[in-house]
């Protein structure tokens, strides 16, 4: 755990009192703001001099909409694992239709996470803003604090659906125009909704059903054997194996 990092927390402890949850987090310091006091904190972490977070390095979006859950946990080969693998009991990365049941969540789905750098005190902090609505998750946008953050919300925005207010020019940036839904968003299925070709009579881009067959891909488990603890198996056999 860096000093400098420990330091840092004391300060923004002192400064920001009533926030508890502002900690350590291996390397650099973690904090949660509320949305409704993002840009009055994120004012403070810029210019005041003990603190003097000047720079953005990053801004990206979260969906929490199934944090915790995997069918990919696993250690040994039972069948019960397996069956875990092919028939998903959790949510939305197994399967390829768009009627994914979301669980029921007692947090808040969507977040805006900032990573901010103070090179003044050689010191990184994240700043972790939920979005209070998950039917229309909305947080402050920053970009009045740090012009960097534009392209970074425009990119949250066409990923998560995350609307960011006061930013001026909140477009999709990286699919396409007419593009329906948003691709990170945990409901949203592996092979998309339509796919796209260029069609020489037409002379244009067409957009089509996706023609991608379904199929589960299991996961390589590692098996115990005792044999090679023992050290039993040729060495023929276990190149085959290899």
């Amino acid at each position: 755990m860096s000093a400098r990092a420990e330091q840092m927390c004391a300060k923004l402890l002192a400064l920001f009192p009533d926030n508890d949850s502002i900690h350590v987090d291996i390397d650099l310091v973690s904090m949660n703001v509320a949305a409704t006091d993002l840009i009055e904190v994120a004012t403070q972490l810029r210019d005041n001099p003990d603190l003097a977070f000047a720079q953005l390095s990053d801004l990206c979006g979260v969906d929490y909409a199934t944090y915790g859950q995997s069918e990919w946990s696993t250690e040994t080969d039972s069948n019960a694992s397996f069956s875990r693998a092919v028939d998903a009991s959790s949510v939305g990365t197994l399967t390829f239709n768009t009627g994914i049941e979301l669980p029921e969540l007692s947090h808040a789905r969507f977040a805006a996470v900032s990573h901010l750098l103070s090179l003044d005190h050689n010191v990184r902090l994240r700043v972790i803003c939920m979005a209070p609505d998950d039917e229309l998750p909305m947080v402050p946008s920053v970009t009045s604090i740090w012009s960097g953050a534009d392209w970074f919300e425009r990119e949250a925005f066409d990923m998560f659906g995350i609307l960011f207010e006061g930013h001026n020019d909140l477009r999709r940036l990286l699919t396409d125009y007419g593009f329906t839904g948003h691709p990170f968003r945990k409901d949203f299925p592996l092979i998309g909704n339509v796919e796209m070709r260029y069609d020489p009579l037409k002379k244009r881009v067409v957009y089509e059903p996706v023609s991608i067959e379904p199929r589960v891909l299991v996961p390589r488990v590692i098996r115990e054997d005792s044999r090679y603890e023992s050290g039993e198996v040729p060495a023929e056999e276990d190149a085959n194996n290899a």
